[in-house]
């Protein structure tokens, strides 16, 4: 179908995969029929950034289905983005998704149709966990698993990779790719996306365009989720610095991040031990979460890398 006196351009949804087949399936299940749906014609790319493979038995069974496959061997997610792109350069829009999640109901269309009203370089919608099991009551109180929900058309500097829209004409005109130096220990989309708004393009929030993520179990942890706390800062503080032309700049910017880190880690730990006194899960884990995020941002500021996509060679050879 076409949107009414409009000509629409071709999408392609992109989903970027490694060694998971059932969440793959769940997801082309998923994807499949809002393609058949969709106001604009669309197709799904499978991008598989295993070393090997792996992905293309699955995605076989949906050749009839017009799934596409390419395989990235090159580790980091950053490689396995920028290879979406480059697969998509006779397309209009590109979409991400992750293999572990499931667009709900009118998915597509809102983020097709916030496009269009809006004319921005990009679009991001709302991501929102279930998870594979019981959740940790102290994990809860913390708010780990929260992202934030904002009214369609609001105006973001940055956004995540896990349920974004590109207008790929933009991209291309300011020549726009995803920083291989982020690739292993994440944060490229924090990148990519502030450098969308430095060039003065738009990306706009449509918070119809829901996406659910599915958790597992091995995530439900309180060691991962201050992992992950103290990753997001990490890349934060690097993110920040990423963006620095000049010497003056970066020492100016350093010194801000070791403020604002020094901040987090002062008083966050005064809330953990706070809530601990008080035998308080929620002051107790929200303590715990701005330490972490303060402690992976000071050491963002300073050079230190905190690695979340890494693999076992990666890892021995020090990449990043």
């Amino acid at each position: 179908p076409r949107v009414s006196g409009v000509e629409s351009p071709q999408l392609v949804i992109a989903v970027l995969t490694y060694q998971r087949p059932d969440d793959l399936v769940g997801a082309l299940d998923a994807l499949v029929q809002h393609v058949a749906d969709s106001p604009v014609d669309a197709s799904i790319l499978v991008i598989d950034n295993d070393e090997e493979p792996t992905a293309a038995q699955t995605v076989a069974h949906y050749r009839d289905a017009g799934v596409g496959y390419v395989h990235e061997r090159r580790p980091g997610i950053a490689s396995a983005r920028n290879r979406a792109i480059d697969e998509s350069d006779d397309r209009r829009l590109l979409v991400f998704i992750d293999d572990d999640e499931r667009p709900r109901p009118g998915w597509l269309a809102s983020l097709y149709e916030t496009w269009q009203r809006s004319g921005a370089a990009a679009v991001v919608g709302p991501v929102i966990s279930t998870f594979d099991g019981p959740l940790d009551p102290w994990i809860e109180a913390g708010g780990f698993f929260e992202r934030r929900r904002l009214p369609t058309g609001t105006p973001v500097r940055v956004a995540a990779t896990n349920n974004l829209l590109l207008d790929l004409d933009v991209i291309r005109r300011h020549g726009l790719r995803f920083d291989d130096r982020f690739g292993i220990s994440g944060g490229s989309d924090t990148v990519f996306t502030r450098q969308i708004a430095a060039r003065g393009e738009l990306t706009v929030w449509c918070d119809e365009a829901i996406v659910t993520d599915v958790v597992p179990q091995s995530r439900l942890s309180r060691d991962w989720v201050l992992r992950r706390a103290e990753r997001m800062g990490n890349s934060w503080s690097r993110a920040e610095l990423a963006g620095c032309e000049s010497r003056s700049q970066i020492a100016a910017v350093r010194c801000r991040l070791t403020g604002e880190a020094l901040a987090r880690v002062v008083v966050g730990g005064a809330r953990a031990s706070y809530g601990r006194l008080r035998r308080s899960p929620g002051h107790h884990a929200h303590g715990r979460r701005t330490l972490a995020r303060g402690r992976g941002m000071l050491g963002g500021a300073w050079g230190a890398v905190v690695v979340e996509y890494g693999r076992a060679d990666t890892r021995a050879r020090g990449e990043a």
